[in-house]
């Protein structure tokens, strides 16, 4: 870095100080206009994983639903190939004009493009241009993706006192699960009431075009919000990077591949959470398509309600204790869980799928503000967007299809823990040794 002046200090500009009243009225209103944008993204990455045997019936040929479920899921990994290039686009924006602009753009594609996933026609109506209207629509999905989780922790990062960094910032992924329970939940409760055919036929396209109100909503919070303070002081000091993608590179490179490492099992752990698992239990399994959205959903509430927790005690003990709490849970423990989850008993499931979800709350509520302590404000969103989505493309895109891939191949049901034990080993090897930083302030440039 060119400088290593501390910037988490109160910003240097012209407003005059916040009484405590006022700090925490607008802590909540950073929170709900970044967990806004958020929630769109991952209702819609949710939902589609949720309706993945559903898509697979209404955009492939059929015959062999192996085959089409592999397919669907390769759709799915699709849209993750345009983060990298949607990180590089939005995170470039997101330090050079500020992050309140890039992330209101950013809510406006997510959500459109979801909203018009449930106006597709279907394979049986036009053939192969279902799939690849599919395609196109995963593609302009991914490519907004690639500015939204990065975009939304350095937003509550940068605003948060510093001694509540952990806190404040996991509820990025917080508002990222609560929209998987919203998404399922939703699924649970039309297949209950209204019953699998009419989720099958019409259903699935009303559970898409939701996604288009809540982005308004959330357009209209983040619209409201003033720029952070952090990025407000570079602005008025002068420092903001003339080419922040370049800057990343020169002088941050060995914290982006420390970020790359945090995020392997992130990626590989959400994505068989959210995505491979409500197929993999129906699939595989044999659990009725009530019982799989009702575990999965039990499972991301504890998740969702959990991670704040972890966050706060990684305000107090560290990051690192905190994430090396959740990869080592993953690896010791992801195979006898999924062992337990084939008794085809619904509690066993549940239990099952708990556990897996509290690794994944411990991780997920270091994690990011451990990421965006790695960087300076004049580059942060940049870097984390770099890296964050680079990962992504490459370990949760494909995740889904290759847990599938190796069930298929193997004949071994239980084949996708070895591949989360390995992702969670080789984060655990980086968080060890990556420093602490739960008690740095945040730097300017």
């Amino acid at each position: 870095m060119s400088k290593t002046t501390a910037g988490a200090a109160a910003p240097t500009t012209a407003a005059a100080p916040l009484d405590d009243a006022a700090r925490r009225a607008r802590m909540r209103k950073v929170i709900a206009a970044a967990g806004a944008g958020h929630f769109v993204e991952w209702f819609d990455f949710g939902l589609y994983g949720t309706l993945a045997t559903v898509i697979s019936l209404h955009f492939f040929r059929q015959g062999d639903a192996q085959a089409a479920l592999l397919s669907a899921f390769a759709v799915f990994g699709a849209g993750f190939v345009m983060r990298p290039l949607g990180g590089l686009f939005w995170g470039s924006m997101g330090d050079r004009i500020g992050r309140k602009t890039t992330l209101a753009a950013v809510i406006l594609v997510t959500s459109g493009a979801t909203f018009v996933m449930g106006l597709l026609p279907t394979y049986q109506s036009v053939g192969l241009f279902a799939p690849l209207l599919l395609v196109i629509v995963r593609l302009v999905q991914g490519f907004a993706a690639g500015g939204e989780s990065s975009g939304a922790t350095t937003l509550l990062a940068e605003y948060a006192p510093s001694n509540r960094r952990g806190f404040v910032s996991s509820f990025v992924d917080v508002f990222g699960f609560i929209a998987f329970v919203v998404g399922g939940g939703l699924v649970f409760l039309f297949t209950s009431l209204a019953g699998d055919d009419a989720l099958n036929t019409w259903g699935w396209r009303v559970l898409f075009m939701v996604a288009l109100p809540l982005g308004l909503a959330g357009l209209y919070l983040r619209s409201r919000l003033e720029d952070t303070p952090e990025f407000q002081a570079v602005k008025a000091r002068g420092e903001v990077a003339a080419n922040p993608l370049r800057r990343s590179f020169a002088t941050s490179w060995r914290a982006l591949l420390f970020c790359v490492g945090f995020v392997v099992i992130k990626a590989v752990g959400h994505w068989i959470l959210q995505t491979f698992m409500p197929s993999y239990l129906q699939t595989d399994l044999h659990y009725s398509a009530t019982v799989s959205y009702g575990v999965t959903v039990i499972g991301f509430v504890v998740i969702a309600a959990l991670v704040p927790c972890f966050g706060l005690l990684s305000d107090r003990i560290g990051r690192k204790p905190v994430m090396l709490v959740g990869c080592g849970g993953f690896v010791v423990l992801t195979y006898p869980t999924l062992v337990l989850m084939n008794a085809g008993n619904f509690w066993a499931a549940t239990a099952a799928m708990v556990v897996l979800g509290i690794f994944m709350a411990a991780f997920d509520g270091a994690m990011s503000a451990a990421m965006a302590e790695l960087f300076p404000t004049n580059i942060r969103y940049g870097s984390m967007s770099i890296a964050y989505n680079v990962c992504v493309a490459i370990f949760g895109g494909i995740t889904p299809y290759f847990a599938t891939f190796l069930i298929t191949s193997t004949g071994n049901t239980f084949a996708p823990a070895f591949y989360v034990m390995g992702a969670a080993l080789v984060s655990g090897i980086v968080v060890l040794r990556a420093r602490e930083t739960h008690r740095a302030p945040l730097r300017a440039e």
